[in-house]
C-alpha cells in the first residue's frame, strides 16, 4: 500500500563507521647456529655459514612478504570506506532539493515540481538525459545515476520505460511536462512500476520487492544529441 501524501523529506546521512584493520601477524624466525668452515661435519650438526646465510635471507624475505601482505589487507579494507564516503555523497545528490507538497492523479501518480524547467519540451519518441535518485518510501535508495557520475539516456513515449516515469515526464493524466532544466519528485505506486513482481534480480536476489512503491528525484538535463 502506497503511503499517505506528503512533503518528501530528505534522508539524513549517517556516519559510516571505518572498519576495524586487522592487525599483521608476526612471525618468530629461528635461525639455527651456523658453524665456522673449519668445523667437522661430524662433530656439529648445525649447518655450514655459507648455507646458513641464505635460509637467513629467505626468512627474512619470507617476513616481509608477510607484512606486506598485511598492508595490502588493511589498504583493502579502508578503501572501501573510503568509497562508501563519497558513494554517500553521490547517492544523495538529491537531498538539498527544496521541498514540495505532492499532488495525487487519478492514475495514482504523485507529482511536485522542486524547479520548474526553462528549456524545451522533449518531444515523444526523442531520446533525453536524466539524472535520478530512486528510493522506497523508507528512505532506502536502490539506484542513482548521480553514483554512476552520468546521467541515464532513455527515450520517452514508445513504452520502453516505467509507466509511472512516463507520465512523470512526458505529463498526461492531469500531469504537466517536463521541461529541460527541471527538478520533479514522483512517488510511484506499484501498479505503475514492477506491480507484484519482484524487480532488478541477479542470481536469485532482487533489489526491488514486488509491489514496492518508488520514489524517483528526476532532473531532466536534456535532450540528447
Amino acid at each position: 500500500m502506497a503511503p499517505p501524501v506528503s512533503s518528501l523529506s530528505p534522508m539524513a546521512s549517517s556516519p559510516i563507521p571505518s572498519p576495524q584493520l586487522p592487525k599483521p601477524s608476526r612471525r618468530t624466525v629461528a635461525v639455527a647456529p651456523c658453524s665456522s668452515a673449519s668445523s667437522s661435519p661430524s662433530t656439529t650438526s648445525s649447518p655450514p655459514c655459507h648455507a646458513a646465510a641464505p635460509q637467513a635471507a629467505s626468512a627474512g624475505r619470507r617476513g616481509m612478504l608477510a607484512l606486506g601482505a598485511g598492508f595490502l589487507a588493511s589498504a583493502a579494507l579502508l578503501g572501501p570506506a573510503g568509497d562508501a564516503g563519497a558513494t554517500r555523497i553521490e547517492y544523495y545528490a538529491t537531498v538539498g532539493d527544496k521541498l514540495c507538497d505532492l499532488n495525487l492523479v487519478k492514475s495514482g501518480l504523485a507529482y511536485c515540481d522542486v524547479e520548474v524547467g526553462t528549456g524545451a519540451q522533449p518531444p515523444r519518441g526523442e531520446l533525453i538525459n536524466v539524472h535520478y535518485t530512486a528510493r522506497f518510501p523508507d528512505g532506502t535508495v536502490f539506484d542513482s545515476t548521480y553514483k554512476r557520475g552520468r546521467p541515464l539516456t532513455m527515450r520517452i513515449g514508445a513504452g520502453k520505460i516505467l509507466r509511472g516515469l512516463e507520465q512523470g515526464i512526458s505529463g498526461g493524466g492531469g500531469v504537466p511536462p517536463m521541461l529541460v532544466g527541471g527538478k520533479r519528485k514522483l512517488m510511484i505506486p506499484a501498479t505503475l512500476a514492477y506491480g507484484p513482481e519482484p524487480a532488478g534480480c541477479f542470481s536469485g536476489d532482487c533489489n526491488i520487492p514486488g509491489n514496492s512503491t518508488l520514489l524517483y528525484d528526476l532532473f531532466l538535463v536534456g535532450i540528447y544529441k
